[in-house]
C-alpha cells in the first residue's frame, strides 16, 4: 500500500484468509459478544483468553472475527481497532 497524499494514514491490520470485519452490537457476558459481520451475518463471537483483560471491547467497536469452520454463526474475535483506526477504515471504504 502506498502513502500517496493521505496525511496521517497508518497501515492497518487487514483481514487475513477467513477473517471478516465486524461491529460489536451487544455484550453477552461470559467473554462473548454479538457482532454484525461485513458479510451480513450476525454472529456470536468469543473473546479469546489472550485478549481478556488486556484489550477491552465495547459496543460499537470494530473488530476482526474469524468464523468457525464447523459452526458459521459463531467465531472468535482476533483483533480490535482503535477508534481512529476504525474511522480510517470507514473513510477508505473497507467498512460501512
Amino acid at each position: 500500500m502506498s502513502d500517496d497524499d493521505s496525511g496521517g494514514r497508518t497501515d492497518l491490520r487487514m483481514p487475513e484468509d477467513d477473517e471478516v470485519f465486524a461491529e460489536v452490537t451487544d455484550m453477552l457476558g461470559a467473554n462473548r459478544v454479538a457482532v454484525r459481520c461485513a458479510d451480513g451475518t450476525e454472529r456470536t463471537a468469543r473473546i479469546p483468553g489472550r485478549m481478556q483483560k488486556r484489550i477491552w471491547i465495547r459496543e460499537g467497536d470494530v473488530v476482526l472475527v474469524e468464523p468457525w469452520d464447523w459452526q458459521d454463526e459463531k467465531g472468535d474475535v482476533t483483533w480490535r481497532y482503535e477508534k481512529a483506526e476504525a474511522d480510517q477504515l470507514r473513510e477508505e471504504g473497507h467498512i460501512q
